[in-house]
């Protein structure tokens, strides 16, 4: 039984973009099984495709804050042993960083990896046996996919990659407003979150506001208040899947819970201001990506170098309006229902808005 670990820790977005090649892996190599690397706060997703066999957690940023903490509890040594335990018949890291290259030595096995044309840092193509070119310029998703299929071997097909998630239920008239993003340049204004909270349940949709610390919570209570919406309650990864896999659809900022919507294939409308949606945009069946015009979009920055509002939001997102978001959304709604014309892979910027 061929064995193959993944090392793959961040961010939520970029695990969710190495799923497809796990499918594609298991219908080309009979009977192969993977290990997956991955950070704690993103343990949960492995778990869920039904090729991996074991998730190694690792705390690559706390470690490298606390090194000599990292010793003396034992997880450095604990992490050694599991990446340790078998002859892997492959090693792919699927990340193109020096972290990512560094945890790939201590596995039993042939390194592959990014080449140094292909990587996002060059200097870790050279801890690889086998640096592997895949040419930049395509969605992320791709790009794993191609990695995986020259690392192992097997041609790709051109269709659409598959996550292979089991989170299967009937959908119910509520829509899921994803607010939170990391990336001060991102946010989509809050005055407009409620605008649209609004319109949604005029509409007669149940609107659900998630969130992942305090900053979100207050802003999703402040966005609740104004629009009628509802605050969810903290919620782990795998029940966010479950509610998001129930859902009539999803409208997010450029955030990795965007991408969980896409994986468990919920329509979802995504607002792309500085980011570009058609190398990182959501991936999948139902997925549209609303993109800036704005003269200098993408620009693919954390702060905006223009003046912002008072509020502090990124002038990209001035064109994005709530009714117009309303708008699209809804030919989304009505589009999954009833044709499969809504399918977005938004590889190239003409496939966006």
């Amino acid at each position: 039984m061929p064995r193959v670990l993944v090392v793959k820790t961040s961010s939520l977005g970029d695990v969710i973009h190495t799923l497809p090649a796990l499918t594609d892996a298991v219908r080309a190599v009979p009977g192969v099984v993977f290990d997956w690397v991955v950070e704690q706060g993103f343990s949960e997703v492995p778990s869920w495709h039904p090729a991996v066999d074991r998730v190694i957690p690792v705390a690559v940023r706390r470690w490298r804050k606390h090194p000599l903490q990292a010793l003396w509890s034992g997880e450095w040594a604990e992490f050694k042993e599991q990446v340790g335990r078998f002859q892997y018949d492959a090693v792919i890291d699927a990340q193109g960083l020096l972290k990512s290259a560094w945890l790939s030595r201590y596995a039993k096995g042939e390194r592959f990896g990014l080449d140094k044309f292909s990587a996002r840092e060059p200097l870790a193509s050279r801890l690889y046996q086998h640096p592997i070119n895949v040419p930049k310029g395509q969605h992320a998703v791709e790009r794993v996919r191609q990695l995986f299929s020259q690392a192992l071997g097997y041609s790709l097909s051109d269709q659409l990659g598959e996550y292979s998630l089991a989170f299967k239920s009937d959908r119910q008239k509520s829509v899921v407003l994803l607010h939170g993003t990391t990336w001060a340049s991102k946010h989509w204004p809050e005055a407009s979150w409620v605008e649209l909270g609004s319109l949604l349940s005029e509409a007669g949709y149940r609107v659900q506001l998630p969130w992942g610390d305090e900053t979100e919570k207050s802003r999703a209570e402040r966005i609740a208040e104004q629009s009628g919406a509802e605050v969810l309650p903290k919620m782990s990864l795998t029940e966010l899947a479950s509610l998001l896999s129930a859902s009539a659809g999803c409208i997010s900022v450029d955030t990795g819970l965007g991408h969980l919507a896409a994986a468990v294939d919920t329509p979802t409308l995504a607002l792309f201001g500085p980011t570009n949606a058609a190398l990182t945009g959501f991936y999948g069946v139902n997925q549209k990506s609303l993109q800036s015009t704005f003269h200098c979009a993408p620009c693919l920055s954390r702060t905006c170098r223009y003046q912002l509002a008072p509020e502090g939001f990124s002038p990209c997102f001035d064109e994005l309006s709530a009714s117009r978001v309303f708008s699209v959304f809804a030919q989304l709604i009505t589009g999954a229902v009833d044709s499969d014309e809504s399918v977005t892979k938004c590889y190239t910027k003409d496939d966006c808005e």
